[in-house]
């Protein structure tokens, strides 16, 4: 009976002293404290008691090893995962540019080379000159002023809390106009109206979802709005008979009223990437030369830094914002405060497409990445003809991260399958090899596009595969 050997079994589960014990004289220099190892081998008992309650049958459960040196053994292994760093490198082959689960954009080198200069102690809120306590946004408040023609400027640790801050700021206790079509949900389930109501603000929706005019924002205003507030919906495209208002018509409509107008931008470009087959979006500068109050975006999307909201507007409003008392908690560091730098400098300089990551992968044009996908399908037919399947097809790469939902840039794909054994097996073992790589699954297929792919990773992806 199941039942007799599922009995059976608990009672073979070790005492966790005995399998603590039998580690520690397999290995005496071992230096984890004895409370870790206790930890640990409850946490396998655990799993092995689940597993045996689980058992539908005999035979499941006469597979199971129950002695105290598999119990040890197992501990050993639960310890060498535990010395794996959680956050590890992985080569995204997704095609995928800003791929928010592998960490969005990739730095740039001066990026990462400023991060490790603040690392240690750096003058974060030290004027040196002087000698006296300064402020953590002078280092990028003048950059972000211009590039952006800006009169103020401040940063927070990414773009929600960027709209979180303003709200509260410009419109706790006040209604809060914005149109129902662009009443947006970003990753994560974070919505507008809940970011909104987090801010202390209260909802004001004007128009329809696909269809607002400017008399709506008119008829809706009162002695109790405190902002006009409008979003981008980079994340989304509604397209047909529709309406919308645009920002310089608002920010007139604000004058009249003698109301702040807001805008969330979301990615925010710096650049106008159309030229490479990109879809129009709005530009910072543009927006700031409309006139609007203040601009949120973020630092870690198009813009091609590190994770960060940036705010940007009329100084007026800007400085209320850094004295909200909310600010300290939704400050950046020294590290994020170095790439954006970093990253801002690159602009400055005229290089970005050069020397941002995220913009050279977007403007990498297809007949280069043709050339690249040909050389690395023939490089891997060439090593591994005796266990890959190798082709290559034309496909298309994408932005993500809720930027450009439409755009497709064209590519080329390298197209593989393991002649032998389980492909799911083979894919995660890629997947959770040292360097991980991970590229997009169809079917029984594996597609690797090398436009999220550096040149200096290739030989890697060909030591991964062979």
């Amino acid at each position: 009976m199941v039942e007799n050997w599922r009995q059976a079994c608990l009672r073979s589960l070790p005492a966790v002293d005995v399998a603590v014990n039998l580690y520690k004289r397999a290995y005496p220099e071992s230096s984890y404290p004895h409370a870790l190892l206790v930890q640990a081998v409850q946490e396998i008992v655990d799993v092995l008691r689940r597993q045996i309650l689980a058992a539908g049958s005999n035979e499941e459960l006469s597979g199971l090893s129950l002695t105290p040196e598999e119990v040890a053994l197992r501990l050993g292994s639960w310890l060498e995962q535990l010395e794996l760093p959680s956050l590890r490198r992985v080569i995204n082959a997704t095609g995928t540019v800003l791929h928010t689960n592998l960490g969005r954009a990739p730095l740039a080198a001066a990026a990462e080379a400023a991060m490790q200069a603040a690392a240690g102690y750096c003058n974060l809120e030290l004027e040196l000159q002087e000698g006296l306590r300064g402020s953590r946004h002078h280092h990028v408040e003048k950059l972000l002023m211009s590039l952006s023609g800006a009169e103020a400027a401040c940063v927070v640790n990414n773009n929600a809390a960027a709209v979180l801050l303003c709200l509260n700021t410009l419109a706790a206790g006040k209604k809060v106009i914005v149109s129902r079509g662009e009443l947006v949900e970003i990753g994560g389930s974070f919505r507008i109206p809940e970011v909104m109501s987090a801010g202390g603000a209260s909802l004001k929706e004007v128009g329809t979802t696909n269809k607002t005019h400017l008399s709506d924002y008119r008829a809706a205003i009162d002695t109790e709005t405190g902002l006009l507030l409008k979003v981008h919906t980079s994340n989304f495209k509604v397209v047909g008979f529709t309406s919308s208002v645009d920002v310089a018509a608002l920010v007139l409509l604000g004058l009249e009223f003698g109301v702040p107008v807001m805008e969330d931008l979301g990615s925010g470009l710096l650049l106008d990437l159309s030229e490479f087959g990109l879809e129009p979006e709005p530009l910072v500068r543009e927006r700031v030369t409309d006139g609007v109050d203040l601009l949120t975006l973020s630092g870690d999307k198009l813009l091609g830094g590190p994770q960060a909201g940036i705010i940007l507007g009329k100084r007026v409003f800007v400085e209320r914002l850094k004295q909200n008392q909310l600010m300290r908690a939704l400050r950046p560091d020294k590290v994020t405060l170095a790439a954006l730098e970093a990253t801002l400098r690159i602009y400055l300089a005229g290089q970005p497409l050069r020397e941002i990551p995220t913009l050279a992968m977007l403007s990498m044009p297809a007949e280069i990445l043709k050339r690249r996908a040909d050389n690395l399908a023939a490089e891997l037919r060439r090593r591994g003809q005796s266990f890959l399947i190798v082709n290559t097809c034309e496909d298309f790469s994408f932005v993500g991260g809720g930027s450009m939902p439409l755009a497709k840039l064209p590519t080329t794909m390298v197209v593989l399958r393991p002649r032998h054994g389980s492909f799911s097996d083979w894919v995660q073992k890629l997947r959770t090899g040292q360097p991980a790589l991970v590229g997009r699954v169809q079917g029984d297929r594996l597609l690797l596009d090398l436009r999220t792919v550096a040149e200096a990773e290739e030989e890697e992806v060909i030591r991964c595969l062979t």
